[in-house]
């Protein structure tokens, strides 16, 4: 069956690979996929059901096609998807690389999907393990447990649902590689996810206090779950692995840094501190490496 299809035609420039590369979960993530034409295809969970929207970039103007009972819900969203909420502007920087990766990169939006669960869950699956282990977590889970997505592609699925997260048997984590902790955080938070879910519609300190009150949900998993579905430019990641190092390493030149001197130095970008550190990344800028890499484990064979 044909989708419904919107066109809308942003008032700002738009990168729409850049904005919405946050959303992948890696090169193979079974609900997120780009064709050559530069569409790009995300099945969501939404709250009227499951939806497929397709974003194509057509002259200046956005052409989105949905599918699915979550189709118009998808459409509506579609702007507050592509950053029109976002104001980059309201970030002054002086003269220094950090304003020249904002004058490069006006098109870079922060995507706002409004559906927490939807960046939730693999928020927690991320937790303090490799990319590598956290992507193949969230691949099997949604190819085991997920739904096809509705429209043309074959292969699209759709997470599950909060029932079907709480209810998948502990033997089924193991074989995906998650171990009994972030297992048992995914499953307290679908038990909870329409009061998690109200935290689309809070302000800063609202949204972070209801996802952390949830055990197991920390400062860096409401930080990674509200960039995405609040697209909050104040969600700092503090406790990520590399992000303290890189903030140091561009903002004073430091090679080491820990969480709390890298907070010292976003400070004076507050309330736009998740915004800076987008910049910090589009500036190329790295900081050195230090000592082996982590190493991935696999919790299968435990």
């Amino acid at each position: 069956m044909p989708g419904t299809v919107r066109r809308w035609r942003p008032g700002h420039p738009l990168d729409l690979g850049r904005t919405l590369f946050p959303l992948r979960r890696g090169p193979a993530d079974p609900s997120f996929r780009t064709t050559p034409d530069g569409s790009v295809w995300r099945a969501s969970r939404t709250p009227a059901g499951p939806g497929t929207l397709r974003i194509t970039p057509r002259s200046g103007e956005i052409e989105a096609q949905a599918w699915g009972p979550g189709a118009d819900w998808l459409l509506d969203a579609l702007p507050r998807l592509l950053g029109a909420d976002d104001d980059p502007g309201a970030l002054v920087l002086p003269p220094g690389p950090l304003r020249e990766a904002q004058r490069n990169h006006p098109g870079v939006r922060l995507a706002r999907t409004g559906l927490v669960m939807d960046s939730l869950v693999p928020a927690v699956l991320e937790q303090k393990v490799t990319t590598l282990e956290a992507h193949r977590a969230w691949r099997t889970l949604l190819h085991d447990f997920g739904t096809a997505a509705p429209g043309p592609v074959d292969g699209l699925q759709v997470a599950p649902s909060a029932r079907d997260w709480a209810t998948i048997p502990s033997w089924e984590w193991h074989r995906a590689g998650v171990d009994p902790k972030r297992s048992a955080t995914v499953v307290r938070a679908a038990r909870l996810a329409p009061r998690l879910e109200e935290a689309s519609g809070f302000d800063h300190e609202q949204a972070f206090a209801r996802l952390t009150a949830v055990p197991g949900i920390g400062v860096w998993t409401a930080a990674e779950t509200l960039q995405r579905a609040n697209g909050d430019p104040d969600a700092v990641s503090v406790g990520d692995f590399h992000l303290p190092n890189t903030v140091g390493w561009a903002l004073a030149g430091r090679p080491r840094s820990d969480d709390a001197q890298m907070l010292d130095l976003l400070e004076p970008y507050r309330p736009q501190r998740h915004r800076v550190c987008q910049l910090i990344g589009l500036t190329g800028s790295r900081a050195p490496r230090y000592g082996p890499r982590l190493t991935p484990n696999d919790h299968r064979h435990r």
